[in-house]
């Protein structure tokens, strides 16, 4: 602070300093602020008295200068002193002795401004003795000191006898006479003044025995309180709470007990303000640190009853136990001491003085007054006379009479609430102290509901302002906080009280789901722990779960339901959560939990639904197994839970669907495993990929027969939660969303959940949102009106361009509209004009169509490409996307199957004597409902089947422009339409199969069906490796339809001739401008077709050998799916069905510890196919093996001519279908024969033939010789193919190993009709002779041979004339067994059905034996397959020449082998022991090469299995096959493969049994070449020797 006295002022004190010193002290006196003023002037005299002290002013100047200023202000001697009094303290503690000297000198100046008896006040008694105005500072102390005590510590002593004990009775007499009258407080009053003053009583006494008489007569308010009032205008203000201070001290004795009376008259006081709080609260036991101990003691408690709830306690532990809690339990039912807070506390709330009372529990902690029940009870009453009014008014229920409540008769209580904002102000307050002790009360925890309700009707109405709305949405506010933190803590704390529980749902269901699913997480999560009480009963609701659970069980349902019931009315969260737990884990608990939950109450439902879905949140579960292949079990229990229970309560499925559709929003698929569930159990709609072809057929009918026929389980009951299904999607706007979340997720599987996981996992997602979308789509069609379904649908390409809905998916959505909107339109147009022809219902069936589909034809051309329109038309798109099985079909069987099941049934009953009549007729009109529902179905969908034909028939000629090529359109038509459909669903790829049928047998034009099931069954490895686990179990099924249509065609000539003979899908010229009627030389004549077929067969049997050799999981897989899918239809041919015995057998072996679902796949597969083996067929029943050689090249022949004109694109794709079968069939006659010649001679000959009598031999001779050019170098690889593929053929081991009679016999079955064939089949001269002059040349030089030949032709041919017979009766024992299971059509092709499993020889065993060495004596089979099926997928083109052309270079090669026969010999042997030795080296090398190059091998390995089965066995066959020409031929043969072959075979053997068909390819390759010029050279002597070498080797 700057000094007020300046230094110059000092040094000119006399000049001037003094007068300004006088002018400052006025100007500072006259200050209007008082406090300045007054802080300023002290400071000053504090400086001028300071400077004395220092000795800058004498003490005489400062005394005169202090006279002048005295008189300005009036406590300016006061001010003075005080200053005197902070010099004395300062100067007392300094050592120089002058300043304190200075300092005595002033005051002692001053004596005369300040009178002693201040200074008195203010000195030391020490500075008073200097100053003389004491005499002795120590007297002066003890002089104090004994007043002191006098004044505050020494009572005085009253003579009682003084005051007249008359006086009091007279008091007493006055206080309590009767007050009924005109008597008045102020009259009393007077008369106690009087007897006052009269008997000389003590005043305080009167007031103790005032407020003594007043709690004796409480009743007395408005007396009393207004006497007191008064009378303590003659008191001081404090004696009254001293008083009642003194009252209360006297009760706390720990036996003492506060009367209540007491307690009220504390109240009153208080409410009157008579008294304060503060003051009176001090004098109260007990104190607050005592309270807050006491709580956190509690506490404590709790925590401790709840780990003893959850220890594991022994028996022999448990006895000791309970003695000691009862000890305990006795000690603390001992009388607690009596608390006079709480005391009146609850006097104040009784007499409703809410303020004080607020007070005094905000000093407490949070719910420890009212936890209290007399507390508790007090201040619901005061609740009930609040809201009286207000509940009166809109609370009471309709027809309750009620019990009105009196107000209190207090005027200071709480006022009334009359409104909802009143209600917000004082009631909301109270409720809020009261917490879960509304319990107490559970009326007026009724009444709050009550109110909750109507006030939720009121905020849910509209029409209010803007204002009105801010406070209701303040007041809805609120009353979730009092739901939250009163309402359902209290309902936790109530004793199973079903109707409070209903009573809260009435208001509860009037919330959004988000608010009530708000409200139970905390109630679960926060509310038990806030509380000690509710921390305890948290424990004992676990444990007595815990107790149910343990003994929960199917017998015992509705006992554990019962208690569970009843434990759940109070706190269904922690039941719940429990239960769930226990669900996760024990997945056989689902059912009886479920059946137990029928004694649950409405909110109780609601609380399930939320602790379900907060169980499927919980971020803490792993959704995968620790193998991170599965779903985790914990997430099935909890789903299959969940379809049930909510299929069987009425539980709000809002927030359950929604969570659904938040997890797809963020890309999460696993939960929808809850959707499907939840779809399947109330909708009964399944979705499974195990159905059987019957279910499926049932699935094809209308809804009764999908109900009856189509599901596993029978679905019953469903309408009613299919109903609510549907409202909860609608009423929340999810159906769409949750179909195009789930369409985008399906694609988006791969992307965003795929990174990390496991592929098998990723196609379980992936399969399983696509199946939820098929469940859930089928769901929406079947429910949904048709206004509902157009109203949120969008339109094709919308759904498709702005929607990114995968195409399917959006045709599958839309699918359901288009019919809707069709059949509405068609009973439109029947309803206006009534004609009943047939023919008029056509046509307004097809009007209705055009109206419907015409925006849909404009619509889907934005989804493709322009160019795609160019080959198919935007109309056959959408046609083959918008109809279904059940367009193109009346599944008869299955309504025949459903109603002959209820015939059954029916009888049954009639035959049951138990059932009592009532119930037999019941019985029976339901099945006989359900009958007539069901044809009446068949009847209708009959007709309209008809109707759709009709409109085909009407649309097909615009349906394929082929404005590219036919090949383009197939191309298109199969990218677009076939593959993304068969794959969807398994109806869908029925429905792909029949419409590909179905296009064919409306002969529509530009479609090449030949074309299209020879993509569907070429190359099907790239398809099968894409699709997922249930994908390929559809494709399966598409694949199985398809094949069961071919199998038909290829059963009997004369069913091909009926459905294939004359249609344009059959035509093997494909010319660019459509079908012109077509000679039939352009057909495909059956025998042909038989050839397509088999090589269809050889195909799949390729792709699935390459598959299973890959060691993909996925290829593996899929592969197994899809041919146990195909098995009723393939294989059919016996080698076919070998290779891929084998080759499944081998996924056995090497699965078998590694992944052990394709060991349990393949294993089943494997099963399955040995089973169907008695059905399947040697080849050369499948197909006529020779003279297709001779057909075949006539067919391709008549073919050129068509050609010459043609794009030559196209004539590569005519030939290609023919090539196939005819490359493919030569080539494994080829085989057949291993002395080639005779079969070259055919072709040779017929080649000729059959140009001259087409009659178009000029093109035909161009285009003969082009090929014949390319065809030599062909034939010769196919010559070496021939003598290689024997190699590998280890069925042939197998029967030589076995050497029982009936593989011989049935060898010898097959040679004898495949030599029955050939005879049939006219030969020209020319061939005739050139047989003649071999068969001489051979029988002079091989005549031993021969005999041997001849003699196992002879036994052969007796077992052949037995076998025939037999084979027949099998046949048709097999047929007629099929057709009864349910009509897997069996072909009848010949003797397509000869159980003949594996060989197909006719010679001796010791012939087979030799056959068989030589079988693995040439070595370079495997390359030959390899050859063989690199050609196939080169180009038909080549294929084909291969087999024409090596006509002409075959028979110079024969004159020369004849010449040089002998030379030969002697060369052979030379070159047998140097090959023996090459081969061992080679061997080595192959062991090497497998490693270095895997992926060549298992190619190979692949195409030698699977495809060459028909080779293999081709081999074995042929010697037979030809046998009057061949004998010769055999003996070349033998005499070719000589010793060397004998170590080949032996090394082939190994190799085989090591599956490394590789090691053999690199060797054969080179040994290709050497074999030729061997065979050049050398005669069929040599053939002859190998064959003797081989058999000795043997």
């Amino acid at each position: 602070m700057a000094a007020l006295l300046p230094a110059e002022w000092i040094k000119n004190w006399e000049k001037g300093g003094k007068s300004e010193f006088v002018q400052l002290c006025r100007a500072l006196s006259e200050n209007k602020n008082h406090d300045v003023g007054f802080r300023d002037i002290q400071q000053a005299l504090y400086e001028l008295a300071y400077h004395v002290v220092r000795g800058n002013l004498k003490h005489d100047q400062a005394s005169n200068v202090l006279g002048d200023v005295i008189e300005f202000r009036e406590d300016m001697p006061s001010i003075l002193a005080d200053v005197f009094c902070i010099l004395d303290i300062e100067t007392s503690c300094l050592e120089e002795k002058n300043k304190r000297d200075h300092f005595t000198q002033l005051v002692l100046a001053c004596l005369y401004l300040v009178s002693d008896t201040v200074l008195k006040e203010r000195l030391d008694p020490e500075t008073l003795e200097s100053l003389g105005l004491i005499k002795q500072s120590q007297q002066f102390n003890q002089k104090s000191v004994k007043i002191k005590t006098k004044l505050f510590y020494k009572q005085q002593k009253f003579n009682l006898l003084r005051e007249e004990n008359e006086g009091y009775a007279k008091l007493i007499a006055e206080l309590g006479q009767d007050l009924s009258g005109n008597i008045t407080s102020d009259l009393i009053l007077e008369n106690i003044k009087s007897l006052i003053g009269c008997f000389n009583l003590d005043p305080n006494r009167v007031l103790d025995i005032i407020l003594e008489v007043y709690e004796c007569r409480p009743e007395y308010d408005d007396f009393f309180v207004p006497l007191i009032e008064s009378y303590m205008y003659m008191c001081e203000p404090q004696t009254l709470c001293h008083i009642l201070g003194f009252k209360f001290k006297f009760y706390q004795d720990p036996s003492g007990e506060t009367p209540s009376s007491l307690y009220r008259v504390a109240a009153v006081l208080l409410q009157h303000n008579l008294i304060d709080l503060e003051d009176l609260y001090v004098h109260l036991l007990p104190g607050d640190n005592a309270i807050i101990e006491e709580h956190k003691r509690e506490i404590v408690e709790a925590k401790q009853i709840v780990r003893k709830l959850t220890m594991v306690v022994l028996s022999s532990e448990k006895t000791e136990e309970k003695e000691k809690e009862k000890e305990k339990e006795e000690e603390k039912t001992e009388k607690p001491p009596d608390n006079q807070k709480l005391g009146l506390l609850e006097a104040l709330l009784k007499i409703g003085d809410w303020h004080h009372a607020q007070s005094i529990m905000d000093q407490m902690p949070p719910f420890y007054s009212t936890s209290h029940k007399p507390i508790a009870i007090a201040l619901c009453r005061l609740v009930h006379v609040t809201i009286e009014p207000l509940y009166r008014r809109v609370g009471v229920p309709k027809g309750a009479k009620g019990s009105p409540i009196s107000s209190l008769p207090n005027k200071r209580a709480p006022k009334q609430a009359e409104s909802f904002e009143e209600l917000r102000k004082e009631v909301f307050n109270m409720l809020c102290y009261l917490g879960p002790h509304l319990s107490h009360d559970p009326i007026l925890f009724a009444k709050v509901v009550r109110l909750g309700k109507a006030f939720m009707k009121e905020f849910q109405s509209d029409g209010s302002k803007q204002e009105d709305k801010e406070k209701m949405e303040t007041l809805f506010s609120c009353l979730l906080s009092i739901t939250d933190q009163v309402l359902l803590p209290s309902l936790s704390l109530m004793d199973c009280n079903a109707c409070m529980s209903e009573e809260l749902w009435g208001m509860f269901k009037t919330f959004p789901y988000q608010y009530r699913y708000r409200l139970y997480g905390q109630w679960k999560n926060e509310t038990y722990n806030s509380h000690p009480l509710l921390v305890k009963v948290k424990a004992q609701t676990i444990d007595r779960a815990k107790y149910i659970m343990k003994r929960l069980t199917k017998e015992n349902v509705k006992p554990s339901g019962r208690q569970i019931g009843k434990l759940s009315h109070s706190n269904p969260t922690i039941l719940f959560d429990y239960i769930l737990s226990q669900i996760q884990k024990y997945d056989n608990l689902i059912t009886p939990v479920v059946d137990s939950l029928k004694y649950l109450t409405s909110l109780n439902y609601d609380v399930l639904a939320y602790c379900i879905i907060e169980a499927l949140a919980n971020p803490e579960k792993e959704r995968m197994k620790h193998d991170d292949t599965t779903i985790s079990s914990w997430l099935q229990s909890l789903a299959s839970f969940c379809g049930a229970v909510f299929r069987k309560y009425p539980i709000e499925l809002a927030g359950l669907l929604q969570y659904v559709a938040n997890q797809l929003k963020a890309g999460k698929s696993f939960d929808l495993l809850i959707l499907k569930e939840v779809v399947q159990k109330m909708a009964g709609i399944e979705i499974t990929e195990e159905m059987t072809m019957e279910q499926l057929e049932a699935m094809t009918g209308g809804e009764q027969l999908k109900a009856e026929g189509g599901y596993f389980g029978q679905i019953r009951n469903t309408k009613k939660s299919s109903q609510r299904l549907k409202d909860a999607l609608l009423d929340h706007d999810l159906a769409l969303p949750l179909c195009l979340l789930m369409a985008q997720q399906r694609n988006g599987v791969v992307f965003q959940e795929g990174g990390e996981k496991h592929l098998k996992l990723v196609g379980k997602l992936y399969d399983q949102c696509h199946d939820t979308l098929v469940q859930f789509g089928g769901f929406l069609a079947s429910n949904l009106s048709t206004e509902d379904y157009i109203k949120r649908v969008p339109s094709i390409d919308v759904l498709c361009n702005e929607f990114h809905t995968p195409h399917d998916a959006a045709f599958f959505l839309s699918r359901p509209m288009y019919a809707h909107h069709i059949s509405s339109k068609y009973d439109e147009l029947k309803k206006a004009e009534k004609g009943n022809k047939q023919q008029h219902k056509v046509h307004k069936y097809i009007t209705s169509c055009e109206l419907v589909m015409a925006p849909v034809h404009e619509a889907v051309i934005s989804l493709h490409l322009p160019k795609v329109w160019d080959d198919i038309s935007p109309q056959f798109y959408a046609t083959f996307w918008s109809l279904t099985m059940y367009d193109l079909a009346v599944p008869h069987s299955s309504y025949d199957r459903e109603v002959n099941k209820l015939k059954v049934q029916m009888k049954a009953i009639d035959d049951n004597q138990e059932m009592p009549p009532n119930k037999k007729k019941k019985e029976k009109e339901r099945c006989t409902a359900l009958q007539d529902k069901l044809l009446e179905e068949e009847k209708k969908q009959l007709e309209h089947v008809q109707r759709v034909l009709q409109r085909l028939k009407l649309e097909k000629d615009n349906w394929l422009l082929a404005k590219s090529t036919k090949n383009e359109t197939i191309t298109k038509f199969l990218q677009l339409c076939i593959f993304p459909r068969c794959i969807f669903s398994a109806i869908d790829a029925v429905y792909c199969a029949h419409f590909v049928e179905l296009v064919h047998q409306q002969k529509t034009p530009n479609f090449s069906t030949l074309l299209c099931y020879d993509r569907v069954f070429s190359d099907i490895i790239y398809t099968v490796a894409s699709c997922t686990e249930n994908e390929a179990s559809r494709y399966g099924r598409f694949l199985c339809c398809m094949l069961e249509t071919v199998t038909r065609w290829h059963s009997d000539r004369v069913i091909y001739e009926k459905e294939c003979g004359n249609y344009p899908g059959f035509l093997t010229i494909l010319r660019a401008t459509g079908f012109d009627g077509g000679n039939k030389a352009d057909q495909l004549d059956y025998e042909n077709f038989r050839h397509v077929v088999h090589k269809w067969h050889y195909k799949l049997t390729k792709a699935s050998v390459h598959c299973l050799e890959t060691g993909e999981y996925t290829h593996i897989r899929n592969i197994l799916i899809v041919l146990t899918k195909i098995l009723p239809w393939y294989p059919k041919v016996l080698n076919l069905g070998q290779a891929l015995e084998r080759r499944v057998h081998k996924i056995c072996q090497e699965e078998k510890e590694k992944r052990p679902d394709l060991y349990a796949l393949a294993m089943g597969y494997s099963g399955q196919l040995k089973s169907r083996k008695p059905f399947m067929i040697p080849e050369n029943e499948f197909h006529h093996k020779d003279p297709p050689a001779r057909n075949a090249v006539p067919a391709t022949v008549q073919n050129g001519p068509g050609g010459a004109g043609m794009p030559t694109s196209l004539t590569i794709n005519t030939v290609r279908l023919e090539e196939g079968t005819t490359e493919e069939t030569a080539d494994k006659l080829k085989e057949k024969s291993q002395g080639v010649v005779k079969v070259i001679n055919k072709t040779v000959n017929a080649t000729p033939k059959v140009t001259t009598s087409n009659g178009n031999s000029a093109s035909n001779s161009k285009i003969i010789k082009e090929k014949d050019d390319k065809e030599k170098s062909g034939k010769e690889k196919d010559k070496e193919k021939k003598d290689k593929t024997p190699a590998a053929t280890p069925e042939m081991k197998a029967l030589g190993k076995d050497g029982k009679d009936k593989p011989k016999e049935e060898r010898a079955n097959k040679d004898e009709k495949a030599r029955e064939i050939k005879e049939k089949t006219p030969k020209s001269d020319k061939e005739k002779e050139k047989v003649k002059k071999e068969e001489k040349a051979s029988k002079e030089e091989k005549s031993k041979t021969v005999v041997t030949i001849i003699e196992s032709k002879s036994t052969a041919e007796k077992e052949r004339e037995k076998e025939p017979s037999r084979e027949r009766d099998l046949a048709k024992e097999m047929k007629s067994k099929e057709n009864a299971k349910g009509g897997e059509k069996v072909p009848v092709a010949g003797s397509l059905k000869s159980p003949v499993p594996r060989s197909e020889t006719s010679e001796s065993e010791r012939e087979q034996k030799r056959r068989k060495v030589d079988t693995h004596s040439s070595p370079s089979h495997s390359s030959t397959v390899k050859d063989n099926l690199n050609e196939l997928k080169d180009s038909s083109a080549k294929h084909y020449i291969n087999h024409t052309t090596p006509t002409l270079s075959k028979s110079k090669e024969r004159e020369v082998e004849k010449k040089d026969l002998d030379k030969s010999r002697e060369r052979s042997r030379e070159r047998e022991k140097k090959d023996e030795k090459d081969r061992k080296d080679r061997k080595r090398d192959h062991s090497n090469s497998d490693r270095e190059v895997p992926q060549d091998s298992t190619k190979r390995r692949k195409e030698e299995n699977g495809t060459t089965g028909s080779s293999k066995h081709s081999k074995s066959e042929s010697p037979s096959d030809s046998p009057r020409l061949n004998e010769k031929e055999k003996e070349k043969n033998k005499s070719k493969s000589s010793g060397k072959e004998k170590g080949d075979s032996i090394k082939a053997e190994k190799m085989e049994k090591s599956s490394s068909g590789s090691k053999k390819e690199s060797r054969h390759d080179k040994e290709k070449a050497e074999k030729k010029e061997k065979r050049d050279s050398t005669g069929g002597k040599e053939e002859k020797k190998h064959h003797k070498s081989s058999d000795k080797h043997r």
